[in-house]
């Protein structure tokens, strides 16, 4: 690897991370479709979560797809159109997406609906295959996962506005009466959507950004010769379940909770917005955080930086729900419960392995609480997953591909396919929900949290047994 790349290459990285925002808009935005297409297609909660089905299942689609296209012209398809091409192609396909959604309302049509998520998603694959390795590229290798959280932290600064937004487009301002659900008012968000999608296309078109970025892998050694294939290797076997399962419960926690709402504490659908916006930004108030070491800064600076940033995040949030004309009040408890996810950082002391297992623990106390509750209490404890969730993707990522050598790159594609348990896990939640009743469908992700818990505890003998020890070499993720 080049060593040419001392500093973080802002001019190219800020327009980059573009993408990443809108990633987390649609994402969270899902969870304020949920219910709204729940009652005016009278369905299901299980058949409500196919929205999230649709949008996560076209990850993995697109992500054969590629290999598909790679595998049959011999040679990486991204490699031969470039890296810029490839992101402006993403966005394209992700517009015509959204230019569904105009024929969808008009016809009142649920799967037209879905269809139109489907392809933003398989648009979303492909921008994410090419935006993470760029994000990696645009400066020196040892910040590059730290770029990457950056980048993660812009993306749940989309998710935490995102559900405010399309919550005005369909219902108006907080203030208003407004308790109506019409199809017809989803359109319009979704072709500005759109829109935007193609003049950001053109722009990054144009941009600065490289055609080309020279590979990042893991150095082999030689003395142990890397296998045939990745999926030789357990760690990723075992890694690519807890990236299922991680999405799975990240995605779910929330695109239930509407329904939670409604059933349980009587909330009218208009108001659950700023509670939806409260569980994203605490993946931004958590990934803030970690993303503070991807500035050349003094140590000193750095540790305050670590309280700091999640607070700073945590007032984006209290922000932007302001200007909404949300009451701010039921929010500001909340700043206690950040506490726990900067004890939790700094117990972790950067040990991938030891961070996995100590957030996968909390992660489960905090729904049993909310399972075991009801109220505010309840509330409060199922958006404070979203804290246990925002450094889980760089734990399990960086577990499961190390020790890979050659085989990284590949191991790296298997773990992306695996998003599709955002949409497989939310509807087996919502199945649950149908079959039980939706407080106790929060069982679903404690089983996922239990299995995250034991992957930590498994993988670190079995890197152990590969001479990697992640308390002498720390490394990051996404």
């Amino acid at each position: 690897m080049s060593t040419a790349n001392v500093q973080t290459k802002w001019g190219q990285f800020i327009p980059l991370v573009t993408v990443f925002f809108f990633w987390g808009f649609v994402a969270a935005s899902n969870d304020i479709l949920i219910p709204v297409f729940k009652k005016a297609f009278s369905l299901s909660q299980g058949e409500s979560q196919l929205v999230s089905v649709a949008f996560y299942v076209a990850y993995t689609v697109g992500s054969l797809i590629y290999m598909g296209i790679s595998y049959l012209t011999k040679g990486d398809i991204i490699n031969r159109i470039g890296y810029k091409n490839a992101l402006a192609l993403g966005l394209f396909i992700s517009a015509l997406g959204t230019l569904l959604f105009y024929p969808a309302a008009n016809t009142g049509s649920f799967p037209l609906m879905l269809s139109g998520l489907f392809i933003v998603g398989l648009g979303f694959s492909l921008q994410q295959t090419v935006a993470n390795p760029l994000a990696i590229a645009l400066g020196p290798i040892t910040t590059g996962s730290q770029r990457l959280t950056l980048a993660g932290g812009i993306n749940n600064f989309g998710t935490t506005i995102g559900p405010l937004i399309v919550s005005f487009a369909i219902f108006g301002s907080a203030a208003s009466a407004n308790t109506d659900v019409s199809i017809e008012s989803v359109k319009i968000p979704y072709l500005i959507l759109g829109a935007a999608f193609i003049v950001v296309a053109i722009l990054l078109k144009f941009s600065s950004l490289p055609d080309k970025v020279e590979a990042v892998v893991e150095i082999e050694d030689v003395t142990k010769p890397s296998k045939k294939s990745a999926l030789h290797y357990p760690q990723l076997i075992l890694g690519m379940i807890g990236i299922f399962v991680y999405v799975g419960v990240e995605v779910s926690t929330a695109s239930n909770l509407p329904a939670y709402m409604e059933t349980d504490l009587g909330f009218a659908t208009k108001d659950i917005a700023p509670y939806i916006s409260l569980y994203w930004a605490s993946l931004m108030i958590g990934r803030w955080t970690g993303a503070v070491e991807a500035f050349s800064v003094t140590a000193s600076l750095q540790k305050k930086l670590k309280f700091i940033a999640p607070y700073l995040a945590f007032g984006v949030f209290l922000a932007v729900n302001a200007i909404a004309q949300h009451d701010l009040t039921p929010f500001y408890v909340y700043a206690l419960v950040i506490i726990v996810l900067i004890a939790a950082d700094i117990a972790s002391k950067g040990n991938p392995a030891r961070m996995l297992l100590i957030f996968s623990t909390l992660g489960i106390v905090a729904l049993l609480i909310g399972m075991s509750t009801t109220g505010m209490l309840s509330v409060y404890a199922f958006t404070s997953v979203g804290l246990f969730c925002s450094t889980l993707w760089p734990c399990i990522f960086t577990l499961a591909i190390s020790g890979l050598g050659k085989n990284t790159n590949q191991g790296s594609n298997f773990l992306i396919m695996m998003i599709m348990g955002g949409g497989i896990v939310s509807w087996l939640q919502g199945a649950v929900s149908d079959a039980t009743n939706i407080h106790f469908s929060y069982i679903v992700g404690v089983v996922c949290f239990a299995y995250l818990a034991f992957y930590a505890w498994r993988v670190s003998g079995i890197l152990r047994s590969q001479g990697i020890d992640f308390d002498q070499k720390v490394s990051g993720g996404h």
